[in-house]
């Protein structure tokens, strides 16, 4: 499960971002679950940033979220993100020899969405 944040930052406070975000980073890699995560920043415009994580199922991502060093450091910098979906199920993936692998989604089927 892939979790992507977007934010838009002032470059006059991006240092201080920088700095939260790398906190919140830290807070979610200590959780059981996660998988990998990198702070992108956009090469067009430096204002534009993204968090992504990676995480072994959406139970783990959301079990992650109510750990105290992610509420502390994580979940202030994530309310400050832009405001869409940003949780998105692997439904289909390919490595370097171009084979897809193609996954059923864990998304419960009928009006209990």
């Amino acid at each position: 499960m892939l979790v992507t944040n977007r934010f838009v930052v002032d470059e006059d406070v991006a240092p201080t971002f920088t700095e939260r975000a790398h906190a919140a980073l830290a807070a979610l890699a200590a959780r059981p679950g996660y998988l990998r995560g990198e702070l992108l920043r956009a090469l067009d415009d430096p204002r534009y940033w993204c968090l992504v994580t990676e995480w072994e199922s959406v139970g783990a991502y959301r079990r992650a979220l109510g750990g105290f060093d992610v509420k502390v450091h994580a979940t202030p910098l994530l309310a400050e993100s832009v405001d869409e979906p940003s949780a998105y199920e692997t439904l289909a993936s390919a490595g370097p020899d171009g084979a897809v692998t193609i996954s059923t989604s864990d998304r419960a089927a009928g009006p209990y969405r």
